[in-house]
Formats: C-alpha cells, structure tokens, sequence
C-alpha cells in the first residue's frame, strides 16, 4: 500500500486498485491534491486495506487483474464498505460492467485511457454523494433512535392519512408490528372513537399549518382511563406545502392523577381552611345553645315533659358539638398529641359518625374486648385512622357486606410481627367481607398515592396516613387478604405506661375546689359571654365582664383585685392572646385562661391554659381551677 501526501488533504480517503503501477502513479497524481489517496496493485491487499480503514469514501478499480476481476472485487468489498464504487477497463467488455453494477453496485463506469478532467468530475459527485449519503444515514439513525428509545407513540402520515413511519411503541398500541401498519390508515387499527379524533386534529394541523397540542382521554379494554398529551405537527416542504403529518402521543396517566389527587388535597385543605373559619362562630351558637340549656334545666319547675325536651335540645346540640370537633381535627395539620386513650370509648364515640357515613348498605358489628388495656395515640387522628379502614372496607363490598370492629390485647414476641419490637400492643381491627387483593396489590397498599380505586374516588393516602400514625405511636398495621373472602386490616398500637383510672383520680384530686376569685371575662360574643359570667357566678366566682380588648385594658389599669382573666381568642381588633401578652404586663401575677372556639394549636402558647367552645359548668370550673394554681407555681418559682 502506498499514501500519495501525508499532508492535510481537504476532501476524504480515496483507495485505488490497479495491477499496472504506472497506471497508480498517474492516478495518485491526479487526486493527490485534493484527497488522501490509498494505493495497491493487490485487490486482496486492498480488502485488507478497507478492512482497516473505514472512512474510505471513494474505490477505483480496474476491471481486468490477475488475483480478481474487479467486478468481483467491488463485490466482496461492498461488505465490507459502504464507499462509492468507480470501475476502469480498457475493454468494453459490458457483462462486466453489469456484473459490477449488480454485485458491486458501482456508480460509474470508465474507460481507458480516461479524461482526467471527467473523471475528477465524476470522483468529485462521487464524494458529493457520499457525503449525502453519509448525512442521511446519520439523520436516520439519529431519528431512528428517538423514535425507538421513548416511550411516546411516534408516527408520520401522509396527506390521506396513511402511515409512512412509525415507532414500535405505536405499533404495539395497535396491537401490530410497525411494518404491517405502514401504506394503512389509524381507522383500519384503532377504535372508531380513537381514529376520528385523530382524523380531525390531523385535518386542522394541515389546515392551520402548524402544530396543535391536546389532552385525550382513551378507554382501555378494561374500562380504565388513560390520558396522553397529543401532539400534531404539520411538515412542510420548501415551497410551504404541508407533505406529511408527525403525531407524538405522550403517556400522561400518571402525572394526570397526582394532577387530580394534587386537586382533591387543595379541595381537602380548602375545606379545613372554611371549618376553621366558620368553627368559632358555630361554637359560639351552641356555646350560647348549650349553656343557655343547662342553666335553664336547672332553674326550670320540675315537669318531666320540660326535662325532656331540653335533654333533647341538650343532646342535639351536643352532637353538633361533637361533630364540629371531629371535622376540625380531620382538617387540622399539627403534630401527634400522643396521649393515654381508652380505644373501646373512641370506637363507641365514633357510632353516629360511622353510621352516617358507611350507609345502610353494609352491616356493622363489633367485638370490643373487656378490659382493654389503654393505648398511647392521638385520639383524634385515631379516630381518623379507624374511618379511613372502615370506608376503605366498605368499598371493598357489595351490598349487604359485613363490617366487624374488633379490639384485643396482644403481647408481640420479637421478629412475630414485621416492623413491631417486643411488648404489649392493643390492637384494632378492621375485617370486610369484600372482593379482596391479590399478592401484587397487596405488597402496594402502603404505598403513599397508590389506590385501586377510579381517579377522583380516592387519594390513595388514606392506608399510608394509618400506618404513619402506627410508626408514629410505636406500633406498625399487618394486613391478611384473601381473592374472594375478604380483608383484615389489623392497626397495633402501643400500651400506655399509666393506668387510666389512676391518672384520672390524680387529675381529679388535683383540680379540687379552690377558694372563689375575682375574674375579667372579655368575650366579643353577648350570649357566649352572659352564659359563661352565670357560670363563673353559680361557682361562686366575681366577675368583671368586658365585651372587647380594649375596654378589658382599661379595666385593667384601674383594677388591681382581679386574680384571673378569661379571654376569648378570637376577637375583632385585638386577639385574646394579645390581650393576655398585655394584661401580664400590667399585672404580672395576673391568671390567663384562654376560650376558643376554633384556633391554631401553633398559635397559642403553651404557657397559657385553653379552654374549648362549646363547654360545660363542670368543664370551666375545672379550667379555671388550672388557671389560678399554674399561676400560684409560676409565682413561688
């Protein structure tokens, strides 16, 4: 092998093949200039020669050598490289030169001797066209591998419709191989729906000329719901004219439904957000309904028809009460109050809540243990806990499904229970008799988002929320399932070091009469606020009312015999908590008892006792009791 020039050629790699040397010489001379030239007189070398350099661009061979025909050459070179071809003879001999075009594939035939100006000519388009060959290899490629290495659904058509190209992810959305959808139209695979919508926004891309953007919603055989992103993109040819369309269809299933379960929490917040603000002036309605009825019973003639009708009232607006409360700890965000909770008197608690909202189409039962040991959790995200399970189980079931509430003590060996360490557990559990889960679903059902249910119809948080309060309360959920028999959602809670019934006895002793005390009371709200005075006034206590607080600080600066300020938090001008920063500026010694009927846990200091609207004699006198002593301590410290 000879190089002609080891200096930098402009153009690329020219190899030439010819027995006569003299006949490589000029050759080499003719296109030095302008191209790395390769030489040999071998046509085998010269396969070993494209063997190692494969940028050649160019092969000029003769036709007649003794180890190879050049046609046949060309051929087996043709293997091995993807280079133009040009043929030389001295013979018209036109067998060969067909032989050379069908195996070799060779673009030019010359004979000799040749004009040197025509055949730098014709190596010159060869390279031209090797270039452009090169170019549009490599933008195939290029397409070629975006198109098969995304998951989106990738296809051309021309102006009829019919499909040029398309990617395998398309293909397989029509259940065939990509080859057998080209030259037919999306009609003759897809669904009828399908195809018509695709007709029409390809018909006014084409229109538009430009591209269009759409969300479609689509139906799989089963019934579910699959959303893409489609994308038409009209082509359009040098002189403007649209030529083909390009569709990309994007899978956006997923990001659809954190989209809509995203909405569903904004909805979620939305409405914890209108319960705090309509809370505090609802309590304060049955602060007044509920006061008013307990002091009007015990002032009323004894008539056992008046008794009970103001029980009644009494007790409806205790629900409301109760009610009230519930929502406002659905909706509240804080951190777990762990506390000693007696789980049986939780799950009694929640019976109208449950009935309500399971329905009368399933059967509830229950199967509380005696003597349940008492369990440390929050009791209200407990009670949160226990009617996300209940409503999961009753979606779980047909009509005329059974509900069983169950509660047990279980002392847990270690390495019995996954995620559970050794010790004493009360545990509920919730079992349905519904369709159950197979192993698949099963081992996802603690997965935040994850839901079988239809988008809209559940978060997939409410599982996942149980099994956060579990870890967070020293316990962990076990859940058994079974296709065709039902599911047992079993939730572990941690025993309570204390005994209940001893703690209640100490709070009891410890909140024992005191002697009576001179008390402001501010609250903006006139019946809230007459209720509570004749209730401080029933216990004995003196009160100063002030209806805001500003006329609180005025009597303040004048009055120095007051022992205890009972503030309402939420006030127009000036909070309760405001006031009570203020008042302990002016009397240092000076008792706060906050009242609210709804408020942000963050919000109130932990150094100020909070009473919750709406609230019993019993329930006040006991809070202003805490009041006073917590004051008398802050004062011999």
């Amino acid at each position: 092998m000879t190089l002609s020039s080891d200096n930098p050629t402009r153009n690329g790699t020219i190899l030439v093949v010819d027995d006569e040397p003299d006949i490589l010489v000029a050759l080499e001379d003719l296109f030095e200039n302008d191209y790395r030239v390769l030489s040999t007189t071998s046509p085998l070398k010269a396969l070993d020669i494209i063997e190692h350099e494969p940028d050649i661009a160019i092969i000029i061979s003769d036709q007649r050598m003794p180890e190879m025909p050049g046609d046949e050459f060309l051929a087996r070179a043709r293997h091995r490289s993807d280079a133009e071809a040009i043929l030389l003879t001295g013979y018209a001999d036109l067998k060969a030169v067909i032989g050379a075009v069908n195996k070799g594939r060779i673009m030019a035939y010359v004979p000799k001797p040749w004009d040197p100006a025509a055949l730098s000519s014709m190596v010159a388009s060869a390279y031209e066209r090797r270039l452009l060959a090169r170019e549009l290899e490599t933008e195939r490629a290029l397409l070629r591998g975006l198109m098969e290495s995304t998951g989106d659904q990738i296809s051309f058509k021309d102006l009829e419709g019919r499909f040029v190209r398309l990617n395998t992810s398309k293909a397989k959305s029509l259940d065939l191989p990509p080859e057998a959808c080209v030259g037919r139209k999306e009609s003759e695979l897809a669904s009828p729906e399908q195809a018509q919508s695709a007709e029409e926004a390809e018909r006014k891309a084409i229109v538009a000329r430009q591209p269009s953007e759409r969300t479609e919603e689509r139906h799989g055989p089963d019934g579910t719901s699959q959303w893409f992103l489609v994308n038409h993109i009209p082509i359009l040819n040098e002189a403007g004219s649209v030529t083909n369309v390009a569709t990309i269809e994007r899978d956006i299933t997923e990001r659809k439904v954190m989209e809509l379960r995203l909405r569903q929490a904004d909805k979620m917040q939305a409405l914890g957000t209108l319960a705090g603000g309509v809370a505090h002036d609802f309590n304060n309605l049955l602060m007044a309904v509920l006061g008013s009825l307990d002091l009007a019973s015990r002032r009323a003639p004894d008539d056992p028809r008046l008794t009970r009708l103001l029980q009644n009232a009494t007790y409806a607006a205790e629900r409301g009460a109760s009610l009230t409360q519930r929502l406002l700890s659905f909706s509240r965000q804080r951190d777990l109050r762990l506390q000693t909770v007696d789980v049986n008197q939780v799950i009694c608690g929640m019976n109208d809540l449950l009935t309500r909202t399971l329905g009368g189409v399933i059967r509830i039962e229950r199967d509380l243990a005696e003597h349940l040991w008492m369990a440390m959790v929050d009791p209200d995200q407990l009670e949160l806990a226990v009617l996300n399970l209940c409503i999961n189980a009753r979606d779980a079931m047909a009509e005329n499904g059974v509900l069983t509430l169950s509660t047990r003590n279980e002392t847990v060996e270690e390495g019995r229970v996954t995620d559970l360490g050794r010790g004493d557990y009360v545990v509920i559990s919730v079992a349905d008799t519904g369709a159950g889960m197979p192993p698949e679903i099963l081992s996802r059902v603690l997965e935040p988002f994850f839901t079988t249910k239809e988008v809209g119809k559940g978060t997939g948080l409410g599982l996942s929320m149980v099994y956060g309060l579990a870890q967070q309360s020293g316990g962990t959920v076990a859940i058994t399932s079974t296709v065709g028999v039902g599911t047992t959602v079993e939730l572990y809670l941690s025993r309570a070091a204390v005994d209940r019934s001893r703690a209640d006895q100490e709070e009891t002793s410890d909140l024992a009469p005191m002697a009576k005390v001179r008390i402001l009371l501010v609250d903006d709200d006139a019946e809230v606020r007459s209720v509570t005075a004749a209730y401080l006034g029933e216990m004995g206590h003196r009160v100063v009312e002030a209806a805001d607080g500003a006329s609180a600080l005025d009597i303040l600066k004048t009055d120095s015999q007051l022992d205890l300020l009972i503030a309402d938090f939420a006030m127009p001008g000036m909070t309760g908590l405001d006031l009570a920063d203020r008042a302990r500026k002016l009397q240092p010694g000076l008792g706060i008892l906050l009242v609210t009927g709804y408020a942000d846990p963050e919000r109130v200091p932990g150094t100020y006792p909070v009473l919750h609207k709406p609230f019993n004699r019993s329930e006040l006198g006991a809070k202003v009791t805490e009041a006073i002593r917590r004051t008398e301590s802050a004062d011999l410290g």
